[in-house]
């Protein structure tokens, strides 16, 4: 049978061979995975058919791998893996469900943890069979001693029932909660919130009744993630210990008008059975499927354009934020991970210079052979305007990454498209077109990059 993985990320090659090493190990089938490539099929008429296949994975139980780009109706984790024949449907079940992350509590507790939480929680209304797994693809090294956050927040996602994968763990620490008891004196020891912030905190009123306190209101509404996600596990695993009774949610901070069915924890509560603290509950009805195909996202052209360069030429991106996508690190020449900054000089933002911004990319691309650094707006056909307009707000970016990390590189910029049935580019602007039907357009000055990656394309299916 085949594996089909569906992703809203851009596929890397380092997290599907974790991905195919955790699939031979848990079908008892050895495998070879060391050059693994990441190939666009074309038609016959040389358009792309918006799938990808994987080469260079060999395992006996496995005809061929496909990779899709999907979109979530709401929290989505990062892959679902398929194991059969056919191309996947929503009404098929996956093998695995698997959120995948680059950071480390050493970078981001509440991202690392909190967060994703959500995610898995989610899911489970759909796919209740299938295996879920949290995967660390660390960029930066893993702290040596995790934070109490951490060992909370990954116990418990043990509990659920979630595979850890790409991280060493103390089995003496980090294991499942076996007690509702245990999971509040765990939470209850660790470090105390801020002052003037609310603790999350879970106090069982009596049998049936367990309040746990944390803001929810952030930004003019129900939008706090980390406590979305933190109150979200905890709850579901207060339900997975066997607790039928009231969970109710303390000092959330929330207004009635702010509780809309639409939002996610409110449709996380009413699976849940959680209530809100002096509020009403909406009845929301969660999305019917769980996800479907992308057909629209700008995402579709700067993916392509990002997985032709690196697997058709010798160049490669030094940094990613592809639509809808985690934002990837700045890679320097020497190799080292940098998390970019929001702002030039955050004080002077704060005091209201909003010109302290520094606008970021999409994507980022190295041309070794040109000596070229080549910065990319993404955009849908129809907004290619403002992708050219966009094009001049980098120079921060420039000024604080390229020019100090790549001085002897020439930077160019330029825009990715996608959408219409277009098949000639006026603007000089913009460098690459993939069109609905699958069309490659190559803009009047694409750059250089460009052209040497469409072209080996283009000869390895003829």
């Amino acid at each position: 049978m085949n594996l089909w993985i569906l992703t809203e990320e851009r596929p890397k090659k380092e997290v599907l061979k974790m991905i195919f090493e955790y699939f031979a190990k848990d079908q008892n089938c050895g495998f070879f995975g060391d050059s693994i490539r990441i190939i666009p099929i074309l038609n016959k008429d040389k358009t792309f058919s918006f799938t990808y296949e994987v080469i260079g994975f060999k395992c006996a139980k496995v005809d061929k791998i496909f990779i899709k780009t999907v979109s979530g109706s709401s929290s989505f984790t990062d892959f679902l893996v398929f194991y059969q024949d056919n191309l996947p449907t929503v009404k098929d079940t996956p093998l695995y469900a698997i959120e995948e992350t680059k950071t480390d509590d050493k970078e981001s507790r509440n991202t690392g943890v909190y967060q994703r939480c959500s995610k898995f929680v989610f899911i489970q209304n759909y796919y209740p069979k299938t295996k879920l797994i949290m995967l660390y693809a660390l960029q930066v090294g893993q702290k040596e001693k995790p934070t109490e956050t951490y060992i909370f927040g990954t116990r418990m996602l043990l509990t659920l029932g979630v595979e850890i994968l790409g991280k060493k763990l103390d089995p003496k620490i980090f294991k499942p909660f076996t007690s509702i008891e245990e999971l509040r004196i765990a939470k209850a020891n660790m470090r105390p919130a801020p002052a003037g912030n609310i603790p999350i905190a879970i106090n069982i009123a009596d049998d049936d009744w367990i309040q746990v306190s944390g803001r929810l209101f952030k930004s003019g509404g129900l939008s706090h993630d980390p406590n979305i996600g933190a109150l979200s596990i905890i709850s579901a695993v207060i339900r997975k210990l066997g607790f039928k009774g009231k969970i109710e949610i303390i000092m959330h901070g929330l207004q009635q008008k702010h509780v809309g069915k639409t939002n996610k924890f409110v449709q996380i509560a009413n699976v849940l059975g959680i209530e809100l603290e002096g509020l009403t509950l909406p009845k929301a009805t969660l999305p019917e499927d769980y996800w479907h195909y992308e057909t629209k996202g700008e995402k579709l052209g700067t993916i392509f354009i990002h997985l032709v360069v690196e697997n058709f030429t010798e160049s490669y991106s030094i940094f990613e934020n592809h639509a809808g996508c985690e934002k990837g690190y700045f890679v320097t020449k020497d190799g080292q991970h940098l998390a970019l900054e929001k702002y030039a000089d955050r004080e002077a933002y704060k005091a209201g210079d909003k010109n302290q911004i520094i606008f970021i990319p999409d994507l980022v691309l190295l041309d070794i052979a040109e000596t070229e650094v080549i910065t990319i707006e993404g955009k849908k056909y129809e907004f290619k305007q403002n992708g050219i307009d966009e094009l001049n707000n980098y120079d921060i970016f420039d000024e604080r990454y390229l020019k100090p990390y790549y001085p002897e590189y020439k930077i160019i910029r330029t825009v990715v498209l996608y959408g219409s049935n277009n098949e000639q580019i006026a603007e000089i602007e913009v460098g690459f077109l993939l069109n609905e039907k699958g069309k490659l357009v190559l803009g009047i000055k694409a750059p250089k990059l460009f052209k040497r990656a469409i072209s080996n394309l283009l000869d390895y299916w003829n």
